[in-house]
């Protein structure tokens, strides 16, 4: 310890020493000495000279005609660029003071290649940087720099990054800079595209027209995160577009109507969407029957889309039977909006009522014919709504379906349809009533089941529990204890190997269905086999737990 005191102590000496000579050196200069040394001097000689100026600047001891006759800021300027880092810091620092005593010093600034110097001593290090945008800040007074700086690459993006980071004082600055920079609608682009929006959306609320366009033709064509959503819809955006949607020409319209797409992508701008009461000019957009308007409705229908996830739209009375009506009448692209926007109201918990009104006005015989269109995305939208249909009243949807689409259905889970479209046929089939021998035997004569089982033993989508839930169910009504030949037919086509590979599905239903079918097939048996004796013990243990009786699963 005692050593380590003494060296401690020696060093503190030798820093002294360094310090009073530093400082001896600093007196011996003149101000024709610092003048040489900054205009000629090595390393050293112009570090030294960089002390010994910010002290004189400080001290008032070197007046403004001095700086001007000796060109002390081009000096600066000229060798910010090819300096170590402490002295460019220095240099800043002398800038920054002379730019605070008179606009005369702040002009001699503005030059663009002075002014690309001094931005990319923005990335630089921390002290270095901070200063820097001080300096710029106090510039940003002058016009031709305001001019000048957006124009320099990547300075927007730099200052954003300070903006957001941890420096109070660097932070600040960088606000000051980009407020005094977005009079210029170009750099508020840039600053949009850094992640930057608010004065992007200040120019949708108090721009002119054209500037407008501008922001919101912007906002459509952006690839936004969902990041990048939140804040534009925390900032006003949102709001500022409906309003101009409302209010404005065709072409403010379609602008508006574009950003506001891009930006329902988000949840809470979906809410933001429906508290400022779009729904219901966009369903008078779809139903106009004004040519001018054409480009405004594929934006309305996605938007009216996103809408109506939320349950809220429910309370826009007759608002899906409006939908269905305009089906029809629609281009394939604004048909396939609708059908999501149907789906997505159809699917809400309290939504009954309206899923009875839609099955009361036609709507299954009305999707019916998208199921043999060339369109595949809208035969996959008309799938899924069919799907949430056919969950009330499964014999009342069976009415309506007839047996000539069942074909067509079957056909499309044969077909290379999308995962979706599968998905949605076998929920279709697995929702009609199990007790409906006419339906089963159609079911059979289709080739139903040996298209199912192959499905399944191809591996294909085998750990998707929506497709063990749904084709469990289907199987369930050819497992009947009541049709012996059919249970012998199941069986013969392989359904026991699919039924005891659900026995290991993550999905509690699929486990029941196929234990209550390996159930069923085993009554008819008179020497059970293992794996059937061991689902009627699965079946006994999830009735117990799940259910008061296996009947649910008939009459669900």
């Amino acid at each position: 310890m005692v050593l380590d005191q003494a060296k401690n102590r020696g060093l503190s000496s030798e820093q002294d020493s360094y310090t009073n000579e530093i400082e001896e050196e600093k007196n011996s200069l003149s101000i024709d000495d610092v003048v040489s040394h900054l205009k000629y001097g090595n390393d050293e000689e112009f570090r030294l000279a960089l002390w010994v100026l910010r002290d004189l600047i400080r001290d008032q001891v070197i007046d403004k005609e001095l700086i001007n006759d000796e060109d002390i800021i081009p000096i600066l300027f000229n060798r910010l660029g090819s300096s170590k880092p402490h002295s460019r810091l220095t240099i800043i620092q002398i800038l920054r003071i002379l730019a605070l005593e008179n606009d005369e010093n702040k002009e001699k600034m503005t030059d663009a290649v002075c002014l690309s110097v001094l931005v990319k001593s923005l990335a630089r290090e921390a002290d270095e940087g901070r200063e820097t945008v001080g300096l710029l800040s106090e510039l940003s007074g002058v016009s031709a720099v305001r001019r000048r700086i957006g124009r320099i690459q990547g300075c927007i993006v730099m200052l954003v990054a300070m903006l957001n980071g941890d420096d109070p004082a660097a932070s600040h600055d960088a606000e000051k800079l980009l407020v005094a920079l977005s009079g210029n609608p170009q750099n508020v682009l840039h600053m949009a595209e850094a992640g930057y929006f608010k004065p992007l959306v200040r120019c949708l609320k108090e721009g002119s027209d054209k500037t407008k366009i501008l922001m919101a033709t912007a906002v459509s064509r952006m690839e936004l995160t969902d990041l990048c959503r939140a804040s534009l819809g925390e900032d006003g955006a949102v709001e500022s577009l409906v309003k101009m949607f409302k209010s404005g020409k065709l072409e403010p319209k379609l602008s508006a109507l574009n950003a506001l797409q891009n930006l329902s992508n988000l949840t809470e701008n979906v809410h933001r969407l429906i508290s400022s009461g779009v729904a219901v000019p966009l369903l008078q957009l779809l139903f106009s029957v004004t040519s001018v308007l054409t480009t405004l409705r594929e934006p309305a229908s996605a938007i009216l889309a996103r809408i109506a996830q939320s349950e809220s739209i429910l309370v826009k009375k007759d608002v899906a039977q409006q939908m269905l009506s305009l089906l029809n009448l629609s281009s394939p692209v604004i048909q396939f909006h609708l059908l999501q926007a149907l789906n997505s109201i159809a699917s809400h918990s309290s939504a009954s009522k309206v899923r009875r009104k839609m099955k009361e006005n036609c709507a299954v015989q009305l999707l019916l014919p998208f199921l043999t269109g060339s369109n595949a995305k809208i035969r996959t939208a008309a799938l899924n709504l069919l799907f949430t249909l056919s969950k009330d009243s499964p014999e009342e949807f069976m009415e309506q379906l007839g047996e000539s689409y069942l074909g067509n259905i079957v056909n499309i889970i044969s077909s290379p349809e999308s995962e979706s479209g599968k998905a949605a046929a076998i929920g279709i089939l697995s929702n009609l009533p199990v007790n409906s021998k006419k339906s089963t035997e159609a079911l059979k004569k289709l080739r139903l089941l040996p298209i199912l089982i192959s499905l399944m033993s191809s591996g294909a989508s085998s750990s998707a529990t929506w497709l063990e839930e749904s084709i469990s169910g289907i199987l369930i009504r050819f497992t009947v204890p009541s049709d012996k030949k059919l249970q012998l037919f199941s069986a013969e086509l392989g359904v026991i190997p699919i039924l005891v590979k659900f026995l290991s599905s993550e999905s509690p239903v699929a486990k029941l269905r196929s234990a209550t079918s390996l159930a069923q097939l085993s009554q008819n048996s008179p020497s059970p086999s293992k794996v059937q004796k061991i689902a009627m013990e699965m079946h006994a243990s999830f009735c117990r737990h799940f259910l008061p009786s296996p009947s649910w699963l008939l009459h669900r």
